[in-house]
C-alpha cells in the first residue's frame, strides 16, 4: 500500500498555502506515495480577519479534525511563527489531539515542520524547537531536511528563509512572496520527506 502523507497548514496571508503548494508538488513527485493538502480551523473571527486585511481561506483545501490525522502515514505540519512559537490557530489544533495522545495514535509516523516569518531574525528556528514539543508527546518521529538541499542551504546572495530544522519563506510586510529559491527548497523538503516515509511505510 501506499504510504498516506497528509501536509496539515495554517496561513494568515497565503505565504505558508503557498509553500504547501510546492511541498505537495515535491512530496507527489515520489512513487508509492498519497498527499493531501489540509488547512486547520481559523480561531479568528471574519470581522478580526477583515481588519488584518487577511484574504479569505481557500475553498479548495479542506479544514482537517484532529481525529483525522491518524488515517496518515506521516504528516508535514507548516504555520507562520508568533513570537517565536506556532500560532494561537495551531495550537489550538493541537491542543485538541488529546484523544490521539491517549491513544498512542500518531506514535511512531514520521512529521515535519515548515514556516513563515515577517523577517529573517522572526524565529523560524524557535518555532522549530519549540514545535517540536508537540511531536514528542504524541512520540513523533521528527524529520528533519538537514543539510539535504545542498548549495542552496549556503546561499548568501539574496533573503530566504528555512534552516536545517524545515524550510520556510520570510512574508516581510505581507507583499513579499516566496521566491524561486524558497519555493525549491519547499519542493525539496517534500520530495525528502516522502522519501523518508515511505520507508518507515515499507512502501515498494
Amino acid at each position: 500500500m501506499a504510504a498516506k502523507i497528509y501536509i496539515v497548514y495554517y496561513s494568515t496571508y497565503g505565504h505558508v498555502a503557498k509553500l504547501a503548494d510546492e511541498i505537495l508538488k515535491g512530496v507527489s513527485s515520489v512513487e508509492g506515495v498519497e498527499v493531501k493538502l489540509w488547512q486547520v480551523p481559523e480561531t479568528l473571527s471574519d470581522e478580526a480577519l477583515a481588519k488584518m486585511g487577511a484574504p479569505a481561506k481557500r475553498d479548495d483545501v479542506p479544514v482537517i479534525s484532529p481525529a483525522e490525522l491518524a488515517d496518515a502515514d506521516g504528516l508535514i505540519f507548516g504555520f507562520p511563527t508568533r513570537f517565536g512559537m506556532m500560532p494561537t490557530q495551531f495550537k489550538a489544533f493541537m491542543d485538541g489531539t488529546s484523544e490521539l495522545w491517549c491513544l498512542q495514535r500518531l506514535a511512531g509516523k514520521p512529521a515535519a515542520l515548515f514556516f513563515s516569518s515577517g523577517c529573517q531574525g522572526g524565529g523560524q528556528e524557535t518555532t522549530a524547537l519549540t514545535a517540536i514539543t508537540q511531536l514528542v508527546h504524541h512520540g513523533m518521529l521528527f524529520v528533519p531536511v538537514g543539510y539535504t538541499f545542498g548549495a542552496g542551504m549556503f546561499e548568501m546572495g539574496q533573503v530566504k528563509g528555512g534552516s536545517p530544522y524545515g524550510f520556510g519563506t520570510i512574508a516581510g510586510d505581507g507583499s513579499r512572496v516566496p521566491t524561486e529559491l524558497e519555493l525549491q527548497q519547499a519542493f525539496h523538503q517534500g520530495k525528502y520527506f516522502a522519501g523518508i516515509a515511505k520507508k518507515l511505510k515499507g512502501s515498494p
